[in-house]
């Protein structure tokens, strides 16, 4: 048993150094990732699910700052007792730019800036969703290996203008500001939405990312 133990701190060890000293020789390198986002409103009259995946590719501009983008998709559904309200297909632009801080050993925190762009439609009533946004989050990466971490987030501040535009009628601005993803629901918003957050992306995400 003492020579596993012994092992496994060798190990950790090993792992901790080359993750340290990868994170200092970043500059120049390319990373991908790519987050996942779940969100779920329930009550006893409705469902409401919020799904989101967003692949990002980006670069080390030095040892400690990235800049980026994603491309992804986001799925909106509501269901009640006698089926499918609301179903909503959106389509994620987001270029973004981090700034990394070690924490301890290979365990990092960092802020993130991003300009999220949304764009897509509600299938049943044919309604028309476009968002712009500002959103600032933080997180933590754990470097496993020099080529492999785990990675989390969370938003601590967004601002986001939504413009909804119905098939038939006049087309709808909700502008919104959130602290950790708190804001008021703008009752237009909350019903065309079908239930959904004012916010189309989900506060907490979480990905792996492959350092190249």
């Amino acid at each position: 048993m003492k020579k596993i133990l012994t092992f496994i701190s060798f190990v950790l060890v090993g792992l901790t150094m080359n993750a340290q000293d990868t994170n200092q020789g970043l500059k120049g390198a390319w990373f991908a990732t790519s987050q996942f986002g779940y969100q779920q409103t329930k009550s006893p009259e409705l469902k409401s699910t919020n799904l989101a995946v967003l692949p990002i590719v980006g670069t080390f501009i030095t040892p400690s700052v990235a800049v980026g983008a994603g491309i992804g998709y986001i799925n909106i559904k509501a269901d009640s007792e006698v089926g499918t309200v609301a179903k909503t297909d959106l389509f994620v632009f987001q270029p973004l730019a981090r700034k990394y801080w070690n924490v301890a050993g290979s365990l990092y925190f960092f802020g993130q800036a991003a300009i999220p762009v949304i764009t897509g439609k509600e299938k049943e009533s044919g309604l028309k969703v476009n968002q712009v946004g500002l959103s600032v989050s933080g997180g933590f990466d754990y470097f496993v290996t020099k080529n492999f971490s785990v990675e989390f987030s969370y938003d601590l501040a967004n601002f986001t203008s939504t413009t909804l535009k119905p098939e038939n009628g006049e087309k709808t601005t909700v502008t919104n500001f959130g602290l950790a993803h708190v804001a008021n629901v703008d009752p237009f918003y909350n019903t065309a939405m079908a239930g959904s957050n004012p916010n189309l992306t989900s506060p907490l995400s979480f990905g792996f990312k492959f350092i190249f």
